[in-house]
């Protein structure tokens, strides 16, 4: 499902950006595991927007959630709800792009990862600050 474009880049993650910027930490401590790759997926978007016409088309959906926020999924929704399909958007507590809103027929979050800690019964590590934001 779409392709990774490799940048051959590494960024410093988040928590070690914080700790940086607090004093907690500093440059010559870091170690690799502050460090990610930078990925960067190709084409997802187009290739969603053509599962969910695929799957309005021949009828097999009368309802999907589509877990995205931005402006590139207008056509896909747009065409699903003219067809009679019920269109859902969690934005993953996201802001919605305006021309989106208008194409669906209900917004809710969830959060996904507390769901699946739920699940697994594994908690992430490090536990992110938003934990704990949704249902």
């Amino acid at each position: 499902m779409g392709e990774l474009a490799a940048t051959k880049r590494w960024i410093l993650n988040e928590y070690a950006q914080k700790s940086l910027l607090k004093g907690d930490k500093r440059i010559d401590e870091l170690t690799p595991e502050d460090f990610h790759p930078d990925f960067q997926q190709k084409g997802v978007d187009t290739r969603i927007g053509i599962d969910i016409t695929t799957l309005t088309l021949s009828q097999f959906v009368d309802t999907m959630v589509l877990i995205a926020s931005d402006a590139d999924f207008v056509p896909a929704a747009k065409l699903a709800r003219t067809h009679g399909v019920d269109v859902v958007l969690d934005p993953l507590f996201g802001t919605v792009a305006k021309g989106l809103e208008k194409h669906i027929d209900g917004k809710k979050s969830f959060d996904i990862v507390k769901k699946l800690s739920e699940l697994f019964n594994v908690q992430p590590n490090p536990i992110p600050e938003w934990w704990g934001v949704g249902d």
